[in-house]
């Protein structure tokens, strides 16, 4: 694996970056960086020296969520280290490969091992190529097939979950975590392709039938097959976490409850198309685009106003960056949305450095960890695109 291919994917993660139309682009992106290094120090402070993990060992999906926030500092970035708090993390992860090639302690084994694939992608190491091999085929085996059959007869078929409950049974399938494996098998694709050994087509995954599912969470009923597409007429091209319908809960008159969209969850459904291939012109694309111009906000994760608030900042900056779009259209016009992102985050940020939901520790966002590393993640997306 050639040492130059981390640049490029550090392009890939962002695509290419465009300057922004800002008064001052180059103190913004200076006080981006000055951010991102105040949170890089605290995350690194919050490490277990001992373990080399953050927050908890049981879950290796925050501690590589935390080193893919170092390694792309842009102070330290394409450099071999970026201190012995990186070199200690990364021997955490490498500590829960198992046998089937996950990376995982007990349990979430495919949301543990994505992030932690995508943590060890970032960091490219010739040494760990056959542990990324060996991971990606493991995150591709995750997939939901549940006639296996290759088709995508039921409802969460080609999507991804959590893990399995039971050994060999699928996964309740979400597209949360269908985000991350798309992210984590694209990347790693990329990466192994340089080797020389690209993947065997018998170890990648149904890509059309992760197209499926995705289609099968977005109203919009040109492309989802499912019977409720398209009935909320005014969320036409969001997403709704997972594509079956309301179970059980009532409104009061007594029918059910209207699918939720929401902010967050769309912008990782457009997200999940574009890793699967499609373009930012496709109408599936553009569906999502525009529904969430329409509803745009960096006050709040649309639909769910402070809950998962900055899972939805780091999902938002990850998704137009990768499409690689500089604005996007809202009802007001046109918004430079990393000249809007970055300034709000740099507002929010703790005088230690660090970020945390105060308003709502729904989804772990109580943690300043997690929470920092999300924003930090935010922040380099935005960096990497102020030229």
């Amino acid at each position: 694996m050639k040492t130059s291919r981390r640049a490029i994917l550090l392009l890939t993660l962002c695509a290419a970056a465009s300057s922004i139309q800002a008064q001052n682009p180059q103190k913004l992106r200076d006080e981006v960086q000055a951010s991102i290094a105040r949170g890089v120090a605290f995350l690194k402070s919050q490490q277990n020296t001992e373990g080399g993990y953050w927050t908890t060992p049981q879950e290796p999906a925050l501690s590589a969520l935390v080193l893919a926030g170092i390694v792309q500092d842009p102070a330290v970035a394409g450099k071999p280290s970026a201190g012995p708090e990186v070199d200690k993390g990364y021997a955490f992860l490498l500590k829960n490969v198992q046998p089937d090639g996950g990376i995982y302690a007990k349990g979430r084994a495919n949301y543990n091992t994505s992030i932690s694939l995508m943590a060890l992608v970032l960091r490219n190491r010739p040494e760990d190529e056959e542990t990324i091999r060996k991971a990606r085929k493991f995150v591709a085996g995750q997939q939901n097939d549940y006639d296996a059959k290759g088709s995508a007869d039921n409802t969460f078929d080609g999507g991804f979950g959590y893990g399995p409950s039971k050994p060999g049974s699928p996964a309740h399938a979400d597209l949360s975590n269908t985000q991350f494996a798309l992210e984590s098998l694209y990347l790693s694709k990329k990466l192994l392709e340089d080797t020389g050994k690209p993947v065997d087509k018998q170890d990648d995954l149904n890509w059309g039938a992760a197209v499926k599912f995705i289609e099968r969470c977005q109203n919009r009923p040109e492309s989802n097959d499912q019977k409720w597409a398209g009935e909320d007429k005014k969320n036409l091209g969001a997403f709704t976490y997972e594509p079956g319908e309301p179970r059980g809960a009532k409104d009061g008159k007594g029918g059910p409850v209207a699918m939720r969209y929401y902010g967050s969850i769309s912008y990782a459904g457009m997200l999940s198309f574009i890793y699967a291939g499609l373009t930012p012109e496709d109408p599936r694309v553009q569906g999502a685009l525009q529904w969430l111009g329409e509803n745009y906000s960096v006050e709040e994760n649309p639909g769910m106003g402070s809950e998962g608030l900055f899972y939805y900042y780091h999902t938002m900056a990850k998704a137009l960056a990768t499409a690689g779009l500089d604005q996007i259209k809202t009802k007001s016009g046109n918004v430079d949305w990393r000249t809007g992102l970055a300034s709000h985050l740099i507002k929010l940020q703790d005088a230690n450095g660090s970020w945390k939901n105060t308003a709502s520790s729904r989804w772990m966002e109580g943690d300043p960890v997690l929470v920092t590393a999300y924003t930090v993640l935010a922040l380099e997306h935005v960096h990497r695109a102020l030229k």
